[in-house]
């Protein structure tokens, strides 16, 4: 799958992201299951391969040029 965002637009899928990973962490912290906590582990690690492919630092760099 491929999309196109405008850079506000990657910034809010981000913020988006991020608050929904603390979420996360503090769910793994918290969880006493063990099998529970591997799954949310293996979301999070999920969640990490996206921040990787929308490359945080290539939004910045973005930002930089822009302003």
């Amino acid at each position: 799958m491929e999309i196109t965002l405008s850079p506000t637009e990657q910034r809010l899928l981000l913020e988006i992201l991020e608050e929904h990973h603390r979420g996360l962490l503090l769910e793994i912290a918290r969880t006493k299951h063990r099998d529970f906590k591997a799954v949310l582990k293996n979301k999070e690690m999920l969640l990490e391969s996206i921040f990787t492919k929308l490359d945080r630092h290539e939004l910045e760099r973005e930002e930089a040029k822009a302003a």
